[in-house]
């Protein structure tokens, strides 16, 4: 546990809420991805319990729970926000953007309105601007 992180140390972050667990991990969402047209309207991260650097460090149980929360999250923004796709991912290290020093595994539900509708996670790395 390290004691300076938002995900191991829940009450460091008091706008996050759990709305899953199971034995290994957790499904987070912050408040603001639970207000309806924010930019990130429904999205929520699964985290596991114990501290792990990257995803490449889970083990084997903490995988098998990180696609049962997986499931049960889509099935819940499927019922309350209804998105068109989504896009899902970890960020590893700091050139790979991953800014908390916990595995937490992004589920970002996407929206046929939005400005970037069709644009999926390579975009930003296929674009001029990352040249």
């Amino acid at each position: 546990m390290d004691t300076n992180c938002v995900f191991c140390n829940l009450e460091l972050e008091p706008s996050q809420t759990v709305v899953f667990q199971n034995e290994y991990c957790m499904f987070l969402q912050l408040e603001e991805s639970r207000v309806k047209g924010s930019p990130l309207e429904g999205a929520g991260v699964i985290v596991p319990k114990q501290h792990r650097e990257t995803a490449f460090d889970l083990t084997a149980e903490e995988w098998e729970a990180t696609q049962s929360l997986l499931l049960a999250a889509k099935a819940y923004m499927d019922e309350l926000y209804q998105p068109q796709g989504y896009n899902l991912g970890w960020n590893c290290g700091a050139i790979g953007g991953q800014h908390i020093l916990h595995s937490h595994f992004h589920v970002i539900p996407r929206y046929a309105d939005e400005p970037l509708a069709g644009k999926g996670i390579r975009y930003m790395f296929k674009s001029l601007a990352n040249r």
